[in-house]
Order: structure tokens, then C-alpha cells, then sequence
């Protein structure tokens, strides 16, 4: 069983992008806890603890796991997920770096709109890594 790979083929599928797992850690190098969250589309999906860091993360994908289980029938939830609310900022390189990148990625049969789409997903996943999520509407 491999939570963490099953957590990335998920959300790949879901059109989510690459989960981000974000540790703490606290206590005394001998008594060491690890707190993970992970994240897609700049939002939390679950969260795990551990004596390391590795069990941490095992944990916290095995909670989006359910929490995705939990609402597999609920498009409405699948569609915030990958659409998360508000106005994201423009970053013209940015967006043309998505839109190269996309484009370049894209198979020979993609369409037009498969390709924006892709861009659309990679412009929101590095603007949600580099902490710069939607402003709120």
C-alpha cells in the first residue's frame, strides 16, 4: 500500500496537480513529532502525525484519501477543489511560460481548449506553491 503514490495518481486524475506535503516538527531530537498537511490547488486536503517524517505524510495522505473517498460522488466538491474561489493574480511571463509549457507538453491531438486548460492548471499550481492563491471576490 502506498498512500502518497495513490494520493498523486488521484489528484493527477482529477486534473489537480502534484499534491505539496508542508512539515513541522517539534519536541527534542529523541521524541520527535511531525505534523504534515497536504495540499492541491491551494487547498489543505488532510493532515497527518508522526514519529517521522515519512509516517507523517503516509498519514496525512491517507486522510485525503478519505476525505476524497467521502465526497467522490459530490461533483460540486471535486469542481471547488480544482477551482478554488476568487481572482487570481496576473503574472504576464507567468502565463506565457504556463501557456509555452502547456503547449509544448500537450500530444498531437490535443485541442485548443485542453491546452489552455493544462496552462490554466500549471499557472494555478505554481501560483499556489509560490503562496500567491485568488484574491477573495
Amino acid at each position: 500500500m502506498n498512500p502518497k503514490g495513490d494520493l498523486i495518481a488521484r489528484l493527477t486524475a482529477l486534473g489537480l496537480g502534484t499534491p505539496t506535503f508542508d512539515a513541522t516538527a517539534e519536541g527534542p531530537p529523541h521524541e520527535r513529532v511531525f505534523h504534515v498537511t497536504v495540499s492541491a490547488g491551494g487547498r489543505a486536503l488532510g493532515q497527518g502525525e508522526g514519529r517521522s517524517k515519512r509516517d507523517a505524510e503516509r498519514g496525512a495522505a491517507e486522510a485525503a484519501l478519505a476525505a476524497l473517498d467521502a465526497q467522490e460522488g459530490d461533483q460540486s466538491v471535486q469542481t471547488q477543489l480544482a477551482q478554488p474561489r476568487g481572482r487570481w493574480p496576473i503574472y504576464a511571463a507567468v502565463l506565457e511560460g504556463a501557456l509555452e509549457a502547456a503547449l509544448e507538453l500537450a500530444p498531437e491531438d490535443a485541442t485548443l481548449d485542453d491546452v489552455r486548460e493544462d496552462a490554466a492548471r500549471l499557472y494555478r499550481d505554481l501560483l499556489a506553491d509560490l503562496g500567491h492563491g485568488p484574491e477573495e471576490a
